[in-house]
């Protein structure tokens, strides 16, 4: 169950990656978008972690609402 569980998990973060469009960006290179990643740790670890965090938290979390305000106004569209 756990295995299942941190499958899923991994599954989602990936589908993340690829929402946030670092997948076509990259042109779904492997090492550019570890590089990347290691990049936002490395800044999120910076002496300014905090406000670093709370930015990305905010530009999330308006991109989920923004994304279900477009989805309750398009209820027949079919989901990707």
């Amino acid at each position: 169950m756990a295995r299942r569980e941190r499958t899923r998990h991994l599954i989602e973060l990936g589908g993340l990656v690829h929402k946030a469009g670092l997948v076509d960006l990259t042109d779904d290179d492997r090492a550019t978008l570890y590089g990347a990643m290691l990049d936002l740790v490395a800044k999120a670890r910076g002496e300014d972690a905090g406000d670093v965090l709370a930015l990305w938290k905010r530009r999330g979390k308006r991109a989920f609402d923004a994304e279900a305000q477009s989805e309750e106004r398009s209820p027949d569209r079919a989901p990707d």
